[in-house]
């Protein structure tokens, strides 16, 4: 296998990478056009805010649907044709919600893009990581997870064009989502197939392991268990410090800082750049530290920034918690692209990766609803710290009590003993 150890990356690597982190960039991108419109989408169909952001929770619903349908393919079949299938699926599915008549069919079809959001993480992580040089792979994990950072400031920066300076309805914005789709699939035209999958499946039958086999062992169930309950927490923990905030930023009623609108999305736009800079520079330096000690870091370090990101009351204030809490947030995601694809088995990486974060995803679903429910009874900045906390804690503990793989040969026959996965 051609994973060249140092220098520049090959044109097929940069390739299948620029495919991964433009998928996930515009999978976000659509995901976030909801988290930012949602109280405008209420107004259109004269409903609480509380009850709309369950389309949200709709999304998250199926990504695991989408994760387990398209890894289970892309084991089997390779990684290229999945992905490209996926974001043509997705895409086409978020463009129609521009044309939603009524509260229903927009959850229907936000159903049907979560299937399609939930396919590509694992499947882009997989084709990404598997080409990327082992010592190389914390940068790259970084800087691919950091696409959802960038998707969701490109939304802000589109929400802030068509809504706040052109007066175009919410239904506009959607319209984005057919455009990013024909960039992709050019990109992805141009990937070779995955090698170590390509060695994998030679490995499979000369030894006739089936893929049940590799699922259903003891360790990899039991690590399969240990990723999701750690994906609920991370999946809690960027929900809780994302979703509700916008919102939270423009509202006037709930004890809201009452910003303009153009004012809360500029904010989106700057904790995004701060969320983006925390998975380089963690992500980076989760390939010297370790993947675990840098995640047990972030979420230390986003503990005391809470009273600021959420009791702050001016605009400047607000957008420097903010900042300093997606830096942290988003420095520990930067680690989970290496750190996920590193504990999956070679037979079903195109699976495991995937779908333990969208399982994760799926427990965390409820996390918008439940914070403006909390937000209507107690003001958004209770609602925001005490869903935070906990979760912070949760993940310190989590990461602490589990085992990394940082470093190891994909495709290896016998990994070192010191980065094998347990």
């Amino acid at each position: 296998m051609s994973q060249p150890s140092s220098g520049r990356l090959t044109t097929d690597q940069r390739n299948a990478f620029l495919a991964a982190q433009l998928g996930w960039t515009m999978d976000a991108f659509d995901f976030f056009l909801v988290v930012l419109v949602y109280a405008d989408i209420a107004k259109t169909f004269h409903m609480k805010t509380s009850e709309v952001a369950f389309i949200t929770t709709a999304t998250l619903i199926m990504r695991p649907v989408g994760a387990l349908l398209f890894g289970l393919w892309a084991d089997r079949v390779g990684r290229r044709i999945p992905l490209m299938v996926d974001v043509a699926f997705y895409s086409v599915a978020g463009f129609l919600c521009a044309f939603a008549p009524n509260f229903t069919v927009l959850v229907i079809l936000r159903l049907l893009y979560g299937i399609g959001m939930g396919g590509e993480w694992g499947l882009g992580a997989a084709l990404a990581m598997e080409k990327i040089p082992a010592e190389r792979r914390g940068f790259f994990s970084g800087l691919l997870q950091e696409g959802y950072s960038f998707g969701y400031l490109l939304a802000s920066l589109a929400s802030l064009l068509v809504i706040n300076w052109w007066g175009l309805s919410w239904r506009w914005l959607f319209a984005l989502s057919l455009v990013p789709a024909v960039v992709i699939l050019i990109i992805r035209s141009r990937v070779k197939e995955s090698e170590v999958w390509e060695s994998t499946q030679e490995k499979l039958r000369n030894t006739k392991t089936s893929v049940r086999k590799v699922l259903t062992s003891p360790i990899v169930l039991r690590r399969f268990v240990y990723l999701v309950l750690l994906m609920t927490a991370f999946n809690w923990m960027s929900h809780g410090t994302q979703d509700v905030y916008p919102t939270f930023l423009s509202a006037h009623v709930h004890e809201g800082a009452g910003l303009s609108t153009t004012t809360a999305r500029w904010i989106a736009v700057l904790y995004n750049v701060g969320a983006i800079i925390g998975g380089l520079v963690f992500g980076t330096l989760s390939s010297k530290y370790g993947r675990r000690n840098t995640i047990v870091f972030c979420a230390m370090l986003g503990l005391p920034i809470v009273p600021l990101f959420a009791y702050s009351t001016t605009a400047g204030m607000l957008c420097l918690g903010s900042f300093l809490m997606q830096l942290a947030v988003q420095g520990a995601w930067g680690v989970i692209p290496a750190h996920l694809t590193e504990m999956s088995p070679d037979a079903i990486r195109g699976f495991y990766p995937g779908v333990t974060y969208q399982l994760g995803n799926l427990l965390a679903s409820l996390n918008l609803p439940i914070q403006e429910r909390l937000a209507e009874h107690h003001g958004y900045p209770f609602a925001l710290a005490v869903t935070i906390i906990p979760v912070f804690l949760t993940v310190i503990i989590f990461t602490t009590l589990g085992k990394e793989a940082r470093g190891i040969r994909f495709g290896s026959a016998e990994p070192t003993p010191e980065s094998a996965p347990a």
